[in-house]
C-alpha cells in the first residue's frame, strides 16, 4: 500500500517572512494562500499555493524555535519536505517500522487544521519530514 498521496509542501525557512513573499509575489506572480502562526513549533508560515501544493515560507517566531536553530546554523533555504497521506498514525508507524527516527513520537495538531508528525534527517537520506494528513 502507498501511503504517500502528493507533496502537501516545501518549506523554505526565511529570516524575513513579508520579505520573501513580497519576492514570490513579484518575481512569480504568487499570492499568499494561507498565513498563520504556529506557536508550538515557533513559526509563522505563508503558504504559496502551486497546484495542489504549497510552497511554505517559514520564518523563526522564537529563537528557541527550530527554524531559527536550522537559520543559525545553516542560513536560509530547504528546510523540509511535507508529504500528504491519508493517515499520519499509520504513515509515522509504518516510516518507524522501516527505521525512520521520528521527531514526533505521535502525530499532533498543524497548520490548517491539520494532523501532522515529523521524521528525522538522520535516517531519511538528510531530509526532514513532515507527514501531512488534511
Amino acid at each position: 500500500m502507498v501511503l504517500l498521496t502528493e507533496i502537501d509542501h516545501v518549506a523554505i525557512a526565511v529570516r524575513d517572512l513579508d520579505a520573501a513573499v513580497a519576492y514570490y509575489r513579484d518575481a512569480f506572480g504568487a499570492e499568499v494562500h494561507h498565513r498563520e502562526v504556529v506557536e508550538f513549533d515557533g513559526v509563522e508560515e505563508a503558504l504559496v499555493k502551486v497546484a495542489e501544493s504549497y510552497i511554505q515560507l517559514t520564518a523563526a517566531t522564537r529563537p528557541d524555535s527550530p527554524v531559527a536553530r536550522f537559520l543559525d546554523a545553516r542560513g536560509e533555504g530547504l528546510h523540509h519536505v511535507g508529504y500528504r497521506v491519508d493517515d499520519c498514525a499509520e504513515a509515522l508507524a509504518r516510516m518507524v517500522a522501516a527505521g525512520a527516527t521520528p521527531v514526533d513520537a505521535a502525530p499532533r495538531p498543524g497548520s490548517r487544521g491539520t494532523t501532522v508528525a515529523f521524521i528525522h534527517p538522520k535516517g531519511s537520506f538528510g531530509t526532514l519530514i513532515e507527514l501531512v494528513e488534511e
